[in-house]
């Protein structure tokens, strides 16, 4: 994990889900899976969308032209995935079922995340014609 992750994480786990590092606030989740190829634990913090009951979350990579390592660990243990969420409490790790945003649901997705940071489009510009992904992450309790 790098410094910026733990520091996120951290801020994040001390101030009850908020974290003014980076400009996140409250659209933030702890995103916890498995390595696509060890099944080593893996934490990452993501700008999250609520949406109904669940989160959207976009695996943008800050404009990079390839997709983050957690897309591939989603896409390799969808069944063991958890996230760290704000609450009424302060933080709660929720189970989660993972669903990868496809086909005419994509594009009203991804409105959603320009609406909310105009960062995202500015990301297409370095990503070397890659389509983000973006996946739905709906609590299964």
């Amino acid at each position: 994990m790098n410094d910026f992750n733990a520091t996120v994480i951290n801020e994040f786990r001390s101030n009850n889900g908020h974290v003014e590092t980076a400009g996140f606030g409250k659209n933030l989740v702890l995103l916890h899976t498995l390595g696509a190829k060890s099944a080593e634990p893996r934490i990452n913090p993501l700008f999250a969308l609520p949406d109904g009951g669940s989160w959207l979350i976009i695996g943008s990579f800050a404009g990079s032209p390839k997709a983050p390592a957690w897309v591939h660990n989603l896409r390799a243990h969808p069944d063991s995935v958890a996230v760290e969420a704000p609450s009424e409490d302060g933080v709660e790790r929720l189970d989660t079922a993972v669903s990868e945003v496809e086909g005419d649901d994509w594009e009203p997705a991804w409105q959603k995340f320009i609406e909310a940071s105009e960062q995202f489009l500015k990301y297409t510009e370095t990503a070397q014609g890659r389509r983000f992904p973006i996946f739905r992450l709906t609590p299964t309790r």
